[in-house]
């Protein structure tokens, strides 16, 4: 069992996307000639980064929340690629994420995984073009065969639909845009949805969860900072996150006590699960699917240990946000 409900990643890719923000720069092709697709052209840099507009009813974090993401690679999307193999999978412990392979006509593999609402730190000064009005965003890993790519799907905060894309062997630039391209379109049609119902956490916006005064007991004025479509965090040395995300069932064990809080499901607590500062509180919400539950997640971390008791943060904060939860 594991109770870290924190987003995973793929081994390979982890590194692309690393405390989950893209880094835009441009993109060093290699040779297009490793691939064995039909590559995508890279335009002249259509905009200055700190300057991009997105405007877009279609791709606010409300919209964004509510979509299945292994649309955007799904069979119709990886077949310009080549022949997807099997399946695209979704993320065990994320609403927002899928992954799924494809193999190129020379035979090789390759894995792309994509997160919706991914937050993006824009760092260097030009985005490299526009696909279908959004800002395409694109960042090379330690050699071609690596890459992260994806859409600008709002600013402040800034958020997008990112693919990290390993490819032993080929070129994964020129796939990142071809997907970026295809995630443009498919945002612009009409998107397949959740259907969650009611008193789902799906639909649910974190950063509206907690109420000032138990923000102000932990990190005084601390403003809401979007970390995912289903996280947010307030504070920064002393902070309090709240995660909704799906999981398995809930036991107690391994350092996990039972808490009570008011929720519709059993709390359990754990002192020093991320650090010596640390303590989360989670519960189960409401049946999700496939045997797995939405669950529910409060984390206080303190960045000086044995300034406090990480739990007397935790649970009132937790008390908190299961009393704000859509009813199940």
């Amino acid at each position: 069992m594991v109770h870290d409900r924190r987003p995973g990643r793929f081994p390979k890719l982890s590194a692309l996307v690393a405390a989950g923000a893209l880094v835009v720069s441009g993109c060093g092709h290699g040779s297009l000639g490793k691939e064995n697709f039909a590559p995508t052209t890279v335009p002249a840099s259509a905009s200055v980064a700190s300057t991009a507009v997105v405007d877009d009813p279609a791709t606010t974090a409300e919209v964004l929340r509510n979509l299945q993401p292994c649309q955007f690679v799904g069979p119709e999307a990886l077949k310009q690629l080549g022949t997807p193999q099997g399946e695209p999978a979704p993320s065990a412990v994320r609403f927002d994420v899928c992954t799924a392979s494809v193999t190129d006509a020379g035979g090789k593999n390759l894995s792309v995984e994509v997160s919706l609402g991914r937050p993006v730190s824009i760092t260097a000064q030009k985005i490299t073009g526009q696909v279908d009005g959004l800002p395409r965003l694109e960042a090379p890993g330690a050699g071609a065969e690596s890459c992260t790519a994806g859409v600008l799907t709002s600013r402040k905060p800034d958020l997008g639909v990112l693919f990290a894309l390993n490819y032993p062997d080929g070129d994964a630039c020129p796939a990142g845009r071809t997907l970026a391209a295809e995630a443009a379109k498919i945002l612009h049609r009409t998107p397949q949805k959740y259907a969650p119902g009611a008193g789902s956490l799906v639909t649910a916006d974190p950063c509206a969860m907690l109420d000032p005064s138990v923000v102000d007991a932990v990190a005084k004025d601390a403003k809401p900072e979007v970390t995912g479509l289903h996280s947010c965090r307030w504070g920064t040395t002393a902070s309090l996150e709240v995660l909704l995300l799906p999981g398995r069932p809930l036991l107690e064990g391994d350092g996990w006590q039972k808490v009570d809080i008011g929720s519709p499901g059993q709390a359990f607590e754990k002192q020093r699960p991320s650090g010596p500062g640390s303590c989360q509180v989670h519960w189960q919400h409401r049946p999700w699917q496939q045997g797995y539950f939405e669950i529910a997640q409060v984390e206080y971390q303190n960045g000086a240990p044995g300034a406090d008791d990480p739990c007397g943060q935790a649970v009132p904060a937790a008390k908190q946000l299961a009393a704000e939860l859509p009813k199940p």
